[in-house]
């Protein structure tokens, strides 16, 4: 279990969080510079707050108020850099037994986790022998050797190409799940960590704005900066309307308020960009809209749409190649959302 109330000036802001995890992975997600790294950083004890508490398995790792701030050593926390922090005159065998030397079974530890993390064969690698898959599962066994309380990675899948990341995300899903211990993501890749965690919190210039299930935050992100973190391209500022609409001001258009909704303060409203749909009789909401571009995207079309001739932004839409009619610049097509796909947003 790990519980996390801290605070810490910044640059341009001020870092406050607060949050516990049980023995789960969870995900931080944000821009960058918004804070995820710090966060980590005053966890491992690399940083010290201002003020605050972080407690990890009853142990308390920092207290302000009680003057109680453990060395990094102390704590017992596995942090993976995005570099990996590799030693590059060790080995892979003596990178992984480096901070086991006081422990009788070192070697069958090494061996151990060297077959764990399939590293067979490249004991005796330097890191700049390596890929940067084999870089990071070197850095991953060094780390799990330790017998951490918990571990922690800093965007460790950003540098890497989309094929190897692919291949180390399926390994860190089978080592989150063999960890019964609290995992702590950060990323800034939506998609990552929607697969690779069940909580995520969402942080906004050193503020957690959000903290829910990956699936609650997809479907209702809350606020305007959770929307764009969780993929959405389409958001326009809103007023609602005498007629019972909610008006988007950047499209020039007006939209059916669901039950639920009505009586909400709304701010802003947001459609993911697959969600629109070509008319049809399930659509609360329809339009004629005009295309003013179309680009061609690997597996689909993204459509530039006008959607009243009052709109001052475009609309994203994307649609299957195969799934597509003929659509050209310029011309006019129907297009529909039902109310349950629009995300109204207070904040």
């Amino acid at each position: 279990m790990l519980s996390v109330d801290i605070s810490k000036k910044l640059g341009e802001f001020d870092l406050k969080v607060n949050f516990s995890i049980a023995d789960e992975p969870m995900a931080i997600l944000g821009a960058s510079g918004c804070g995820k790294s710090m966060t980590l950083k005053c966890i491992a004890g690399i940083e010290t707050p201002d003020f605050g508490r972080i407690v990890l398995n009853d142990k308390v790792l920092y207290d302000s108020e009680k003057g109680i701030n453990l060395s990094p050593q102390k704590r017992h926390v596995g942090y993976l850099f995005q570099n990996y922090a590799l030693f590059p005159n060790m080995t892979v065998a003596e990178n992984i037994g480096f901070a086991l030397n006081k422990r009788h079974n070192k070697d069958e530890i090494i061996r151990d986790f060297i077959d764990k993390l399939r590293l067979k064969g490249l004991e005796d690698k330097f890191p700049a022998q390596l890929s940067g898959g084999q870089q990071q599962r070197t850095a991953l066994a060094r780390m799990l050797a330790l017998n951490t309380e918990i571990i922690m990675f800093d965007e460790p899948l950003s540098a890497l190409d989309s094929f190897l990341k692919w291949e180390l995300e399926q390994e860190l899903m089978e080592i989150f799940t063999s960890f019964d211990k609290p995992v702590l993501y950060v990323s800034h890749d939506r998609g990552e960590v929607y697969r690779l965690c069940e909580r995520i919190a969402i942080l906004e210039k050193g503020q957690m704005i959000s903290f829910s299930t990956k699936h609650k935050l997809f479907e209702n992100p809350c606020t305007v900066t959770g929307t764009i973190l969780t993929g959405c391209k389409n958001i326009s500022a809103a007023t609602e309307s005498d007629n019972g609409l909610v008006f988007a001001k950047d499209w020039g258009i007006g939209f059916k308020i669901p039950t639920g909704v009505v009586g909400a303060d709304i701010k802003f409203v947001a459609i993911r960009a697959h969600l629109l749909t070509l008319k049809n009789n399930a659509c609360d909401n329809t339009y004629n809209a005009q295309i003013i571009n179309v680009i061609e995207d690997v597996f689909d079309w993204i459509v530039l749409l006008k959607l009243s001739p009052k709109a001052s932004k475009p609309f994203r839409w994307v649609i299957n190649k195969k799934e597509s009619p003929m659509l050209e610049k310029g011309f006019f097509v129907d297009v529909g959302v039902a109310t349950e796909n629009i995300i109204f947003l207070e904040h």
